[in-house]
């Protein structure tokens, strides 16, 4: 079961507790069932963070993979290059199209570092919201649970 389903059921159940009269709004809950809920929700932490883990290996691994394909533009723009050269009429045809070849790597790989760093932000924020927003959910419950019995 994800954190969210974790964490509706657990709002459903404090939906459905009992007002104790005179409490100032306190409630009964069903221990067992929080404690339960509580233990999924810990149970299922690891699993979120191997996968915001993940995604940061998969930015590396993008980010690794347009330096290759820049490196191969570059090298196979080289090659034809020199192979060019050897021809007086099109030197400076090869020198452009190396140059004009190797901006566009760069700009490619610019682009695509870019976009990652901007995915893996976006969803590293929303994790960050996410956990920080169960965990405030989490500690006022605490906090309820625990003033419920003073």
């Amino acid at each position: 079961m994800q954190i969210e389903d974790l964490l509706e059921e657990f709002d459903e159940i404090c939906g459905r507790a009992w007002n104790l009269p005179l409490s100032g709004g306190k409630i009964l809950l069903d221990a067992k069932k929080v404690r339960e809920i509580l233990y999924d929700i810990k149970s299922a932490l690891p699993g979120e963070l191997r996968q915001a883990k993940a995604i940061v290996a998969d930015r590396t691994e993008i980010i690794k993979d347009a330096k290759n394909e820049a490196q191969i533009i570059v090298r196979t723009s080289e090659e034809r290059a020199k192979a060019i050269v050897e021809q007086d009429n099109l030197v400076k045809q090869a020198k452009s199209r190396a140059s004009d070849l190797l901006t566009q790597a760069e700009a490619k790989a610019k682009e695509v570092r870019r976009a990652t760093n901007e995915y893996v932000n976006a969803i590293l924020k929303r994790t960050d919201e996410f956990f920080t927003s169960n965990l405030a959910d989490i500690r006022k419950t605490r906090h309820d649970l625990g003033s419920s019995f003073k």
